[in-house]
């Protein structure tokens, strides 16, 4: 074999293992989004469960954070997440998404949060203001 077909076999074998590093990594990072803060930093305060979903509550120097989580992931739907420091508007993530809806970040300091979360038309859940 001459050293051109060496060389193009052993940048193909690079390629194959470059591909399988970076597909592992995506595939392990969607898993561990649902499976823990979703993107959010901090300590988790507050979490309720509905029927289609779960919202997640997470709060670090000030700064509160939320996901909602789709309990049956997979297909796309509607979903959303918001929290709304008080004397604030909300600030919103709603869209068509498989898995999570968020993460949403604000800086609340000690002021009360509204949080809200939805997946599909029939589940929500909606906090009340909490965090005071």
């Amino acid at each position: 074999m001459d050293s051109g077909g060496i060389r193009r076999r052993l940048a193909l074998g690079a390629a194959v293992l470059a591909a399988t590093g970076v597909l592992g990594f995506v595939t392990s990072g969607t898993a561990a989004a649902a499976g823990t803060a979703g993107g959010c930093a901090g300590r988790e305060v507050w979490t309720r469960q509905f029927s289609s979903g779960v919202t997640h509550v997470y709060k670090r120097d000030g700064y509160v954070c939320a996901v909602t989580v789709a309990r049956h992931p997979g297909t796309t739907q509607t979903m959303s997440v918001s929290v709304q420091v008080r004397g604030g508007r909300p600030v919103v993530d709603k869209g068509r998404y498989r898995l999570l809806a968020g993460p949403v970040t604000v800086h609340a300091g000690r002021r009360c949060v509204w949080v809200k979360g939805s997946v599909g038309t029939r589940g929500s859940v909606d906090s009340g203001w909490i965090l005071c």
